[in-house]
């Protein structure tokens, strides 16, 4: 029989899984950020300034500083850490989507430090890099659209040099009983017909919405990485638990 997995609330095949989701960016991919920006207020760009503030890229060194930040198809978090380091870091930003990719490369023609990202199509579970290659991994909300996550992780601890930093932000389980019901009226009857407004389709962010609840809660996800082999495995919540910030080393 073959293996299944979630796919929002619906069970599929594991090995349809990841056509599904790439189905999903495909058709979000050019109005992605905004629609961040609409679903969160604008808390997201928090979340993601605070991951970045975590990694604390360094501004100069005697060996470039290089970042994995996958999963970053439109450049948003790779901006942030080439910005925080005057760019002295170096960015590969690798997704799966080639659309979301296109809109990446686009948006840092226009950057400061656009020469220091680099933009690669790749497998979170299969990377195309050599072991031990980055300083840092980053994933901002990416890691629940994978379909086999424990690769996904042992890939990340594979392509991380002794010493490198691991920072994961994803959503989580609100844990606040009041935030927790308007977090969940505001997700099920405004986010979809939002994304219908922005995108033409609402589907997309019904499936998103889904993906956060079938999401491990933060001390699951947290014993995850710690299998794939991370030392010092912490979490962050942030506002209310909405999301969390996962970091960890490899030592």
């Amino acid at each position: 029989m073959a293996e299944t997995t979630h796919f929002g609330e619906r069970t599929v095949p594991l090995s349809d899984k990841q056509g599904l989701v790439d189905d999903v960016f495909h058709k979000v991919a050019a109005r992605y950020d905004l629609m961040n920006d609409l679903m969160s207020a604008g808390v997201h760009r928090l979340w993601k300034d605070a991951m970045v503030a975590r990694l604390a890229p360094p501004k100069t060194g005697s060996e470039p500083y290089r970042v994995l930040d996958m999963a970053g198809g439109t450049g948003d978090i790779a901006q942030r850490i080439i910005a925080a380091s005057a760019g002295y870091a170096e960015v590969t930003v690798a997704d799966i989507n080639a659309d979301m990719l296109a809109v990446g490369r686009e948006r840092a023609t226009q950057w400061r430090f656009g020469t220091q990202a680099s933009f690669v199509e790749a497998n979170a579970e299969t990377l195309p890099f050599e072991a031990e290659s980055f300083d840092a991994y980053t994933i901002a909300f990416g890691i629940r659209n994978v379909p086999r996550i424990e690769l996904a992780l042992s890939e990340a601890y594979r392509v991380l040099k002794r010493g490198g930093r691991f920072l994961c932000l994803e959503f989580s389980k609100v844990d606040l009983p009041l935030l927790d019901r308007l977090y969940k009226e505001w997700s099920d009857r405004a986010i979809p017909p939002i994304g219908a407004a922005v995108t033409g389709d609402g589907q997309p962010y019904q499936y998103l919405i889904e993906s956060i609840r079938k999401f491990p809660p933060p001390g699951r996800f947290s014993a995850m990485i710690e299998r794939a082999g991370f030392s010092r495995v912490t979490h962050t919540a942030m506002s209310g638990n909405i999301a969390a910030l996962h970091a960890a080393w490899k030592l």
